[in-house]
Order: C-alpha cells, then sequence, then structure tokens
C-alpha cells in the first residue's frame, strides 16, 4: 500500500525517483508490523477493535480521527477475517490431497515461492497472504521449512500493485515499480539460495515462540536484510532501472531551486535570484489555473491534484521567498532604487500567490459541482470558457511583462485585466436572466457566480504586476 502512495507521489511530482526508492526501502520493512501483530494472536479481541475504529470513523466530525478509526477497524477486520478463516481451514486437515500439497510444498520450495507469488498477485495484499500463511502454519497443516518459500513469493507477489499502479503513469512512477519488483525478486532469489540458513537463523530466533511469531520473524529478516543490501546500491539501482525505462523526467522540484544563501552576501545578485525564484512562481500559478480549469471541464481528477499540488509548491515558494527577500533587506546591501524594488517584488510575490489561491477555488467550486451533479447550461458553459481564455491569456501577459519588464505586454495586461471586469458584469446580467426564465439551476447559479469572482480577482492581481512593472520603468 505504502509503494502504491510512493508510486502516486511520483506520479504527481510531490517526490523525485530518487526519493522514492528510499521510501519503498522503507515501505518493505513497515508493511511486516502486520504480520507482528497477527503472530501476538488477538484474534479475540477483533471486535471490540472494530467497534472502536467504527466509532471513530462514524461518530467523529474531524477527518484526523476519521482516517484513525479506518485503520482501526481495518485491523479489527483483518483480526476477524483470519480467525474465521483460522476455522474454515481446519477440516482441510482431513482432506489426503491438502495434506499431500502442502507435504509437496515442504519437499519442493520453488512450487512453495509460485504459489505465494500466484496467490499474492492474486488478491493484491502481501499482509493478508502473509497472514493467510500464518493461520494454516498455526493450524498445523505446514511446516515453517515450506512456509519460507511461499512467505517468499508473497514478497514478488506483491509487487503486482505497484506496477498495476503505475500503469498510465509518468516515467518515475514506472522506475519506482520496477525498483520494487527487482527489490523483492533479488531479495526472494537470494533468500531461496540460502535457505536451510534463513531456517536455521529464523528459529534460532523464534526459539520458544510460536509458528506464526517465526513467519513474522522470517518477513522482518527477509525485508531488513534486504534493505541493508541494496541501501548502498541505490545509485546503482537507479542508474540500472533508468537504462531500462528509457525517457526524460518531469519532476517538479517542491523546492525553491534559485535561492542560495550564499548569494545574501551580494544583495543586488540574491535579488536577481530572487527574480527567477519569482517568475518559476508564477509559471505553477498559471499552470495550476490550467489544470483547475481542465478539471472543470473535463472532471479529470488527475488535472485537479496537479491544480493543489502546485497550488502548495506556490504557498511554499511564497514563504521561501518572502523569508529570502527580507534577509536581503536585513543585509542593507542594496542601494535605494533597488530596495524600493525589492519592496515591490514582495507585492509580485504575494498577487502570484493569491493568483494559486484562486486557482484552488476553482477546483473546490468544480469538486461541490461534481459532487452534487450539478449542471450548468450550455450558455453558462461558453462564458465560463471564454472567462477563462481570457484569465489565462492575462496571466500570461503578466508574466512575461514581469521577465522582460515589457511596458508594451504590461499594457495588453491593463487591457485584457478590463475587459474581465466587463464579461463579468455582462456575465452576470445574462445569468440572472437565464435565472428568471428558470434555463438554470439556483445551486449551479451559485457556483457560476462564485466563478466569475475568483476569474476577475486573478485580473485584479495581474493588474497589480502590469503596474508594478510600469513603475519600474519610468
Amino acid at each position: 500500500m505504502h509503494t502504491v502512495m510512493a508510486i502516486g507521489l511520483v506520479n504527481a511530482g510531490l517526490m523525485t525517483f530518487r526519493q522514492a526508492i528510499g521510501v519503498v526501502l522503507g515501505a518493505n520493512i513497515g508493511t511486516t508490523m502486520t504480520a507482528f501483530i497477527v503472530g501476538i494472536k488477538i484474534e479475540e479481541y477483533a471486535l471490540p477493535i472494530i467497534a472502536v475504529g467504527a466509532f471513530f470513523l462514524f461518530f467523529m466530525n474531524k477527518k484526523r480521527f476519521q482516517y484513525i478509526g479506518q485503520v482501526i477497524f481495518g485491523f479489527g477486520a483483518l483480526f476477524l477475517g483470519l480467525s474465521t478463516m483460522g476455522g474454515g481451514v481446519k477440516p482441510l486437515r482431513e482432506l489426503p490431497a491438502f495434506t499431500d500439497f502442502m507435504v509437496q510444498l515442504a519437499d519442493q520450495p520453488v512450487l512453495g515461492l509460485i504459489v505465494g507469488t500466484v496467490f499474492t498477485m492474486i488478491v493484491q495484499s502481501s499482509s493478508a497472504t502473509i497472514g493467510i500463511l500464518q493461520t494454516v502454519a498455526d493450524e498445523g497443516m505446514i511446516s515453517l521449512h515450506g512456509s519460507l518459500p511461499i512467505l517468499f513469493g508473497d514478497n514478488i507477489g506483491t509487487t503486482i500493485t505497484t506496477v498495476l499502479a503505475s500503469i498510465g503513469a509518468s516515467i518515475a512512477a514506472k522506475r519506482t515499480a520496477m525498483v520494487h519488483v527487482i527489490f523483492n525478486v533479488c531479495g526472494a532469489i537470494i533468500f531461496m539460495l540460502l535457505l536451510p540458513v534463513v531456517l536455521w537463523v529464523v528459529q534460532w530466533m523464534g526459539e520458544g515462540v510460536n509458528i506464526r511469531m517465526q513467519i513474522a520473524y522470517a518477513h522482518g529478516l527477509f525485508n531488513v536484510t534486504n534493505t541493508l543490501i541494496f541501501l548502498p546500491l541505490i545509485p546503482v539501482l537507479a542508474w540500472i532501472v533508468t537504462k531500462a525505462i528509457p525517457g526524460k523526467m518531469e519532476e517538479i522540484q517542491f523546492r525553491p531551486i534559485y535561492l542560495d544563501d550564499r548569494l545574501l552576501a551580494t544583495p543586488a545578485v540574491a535579488l536577481g535570484q530572487a527574480q527567477h525564484e519569482i517568475l518559476r512562481m508564477g509559471q505553477y500559478a498559471r499552470e495550476s489555473l490550467q489544470d483547475a480549469t481542465k478539471f472543470f471541464f473535463n472532471r479529470d481528477t488527475k488535472f485537479a491534484d496537479l491544480a493543489l499540488q502546485k497550488e502548495g509548491l506556490i504557498n511554499e515558494l511564497n514563504r521561501k521567498i518572502i523569508d529570502y527577500i527580507t534577509r536581503i533587506h536585513q543585509n542593507n546591501g542594496l542601494p535605494e532604487g533597488e530596495s524600493e524594488k525589492a519592496s515591490g517584488w514582495f507585492q509580485t510575490v504575494s498577487d502570484i500567490e493569491r493568483i494559486g489561491d484562486h486557482a484552488e477555488n476553482v477546483v473546490e467550486l468544480a469538486e461541490f459541482s461534481i459532487i452534487n451533479k450539478m449542471e450548468f447550461s450550455g450558455a453558462a458553459t461558453k462564458e465560463l470558457q471564454e472567462m477563462m481564455e481570457v484569465a489565462d491569456q492575462t496571466v500570461e501577459k503578466a508574466l512575461v511583462a514581469l521577465e522582460d519588464q515589457n511596458t508594451e505586454m504590461a499594457r495588453a495586461v491593463l487591457e485584457l485585466e478590463s475587459k474581465l471586469d466587463e464579461l463579468e458584469v455582462v456575465f452576470r446580467k445574462n445569468h440572472i436572466k437565464r435565472l428568471n426564465q428558470n434555463l438554470c439551476a439556483s445551486g449551479a447559479g451559485t457556483i457560476y457566480l462564485d466563478l466569475l469572482t475568483n476569474l476577475e480577482r486573478i485580473g485584479d492581481h495581474c493588474k497589480n504586476i502590469a503596474q508594478f512593472v510600469l513603475h519600474e520603468q519610468h
């Protein structure tokens, strides 16, 4: 599950490919916790655990407590399922065919590896299949020697989840999935070759404990040892996967890339770097608006995720840039004219951040309309499309004017901002007419008006940027 989350974060640009490798290694260790919990044998507490989880899930208003409830409920359901299954598999001991098959698994480790792999690929949860293995072993149907190859196969089979999650995702996400496959397959091969040694180590570690816990020890040993082997080989692993899946990765750097504290000793240069970062921030604000627009019209949640992700980056850059420019001021190394310019850039950063906020508002309004199944009239849809196109053009020209300090482009921004104001007035009147003629629902109408307001305010912030450029060039 955590590796699937890593795939999603990499695909969204919130995590780099190199960072994801570490997460995959850590997630494999973390997933062993379920096996240890199952090894404790707390099935008799399954129903109380489910009750506690249900209470948090259904009777708590805060999302944080609801998420905690989901986790508790899930563990309770897992324990209840294992308890139920434990009772269900007992009659299998009386079937000669089943007992013969269990003997074959102990005698043919490769067969056990295949069974574990295929079973987990079907279930798509190694925690579940390992829990089942622990239950079957606890009933005396399979020995520890026969369980280990199945356990290693479970670790191979679980990679199918990340492979499926990477289908249609970015190159970086596909590479992350491949790392997970290589990691688990290589680990299984190593442990199968050393099976007698592994069996001895597990028996030594688990002396005096039940077979459930011994399997949990084996699971932990597999993943911890694997991680220790591959941790120093991360650069090599990344190189191999990059060669296997060629292509250019488009990763969003979720941090400033131009701000360098070492340049603060040269304030004029530092201010220039801050300006580069502000322009980068502005580009993300425009992309966030474009993604929000696509989400509104296409209703593809991928664009909503992209817009919100970029809005998060904008907020982070806003904080870092303001802090950086403040420290430039504190050094008192700027000439008077440059100091005044730095103050103007403060306002520009704020305007760009607000553009990102309005893009986020567009996403939230679109989500609300989708959840409540609101439909907009054809005329309203065309008007919103026109308004969004003009808003995008305004942001684009404002960024060009800012980057090139182009007064002609700045004046074009002022004209587009006036056009946005005019469109808002006209479209509001059109909406009232449609409302009076019962051509649109009042709920959808409220969303429509809020969208107009957000788009018009984007124009206002672009106007501020244009006026800053015009002021600087006089």
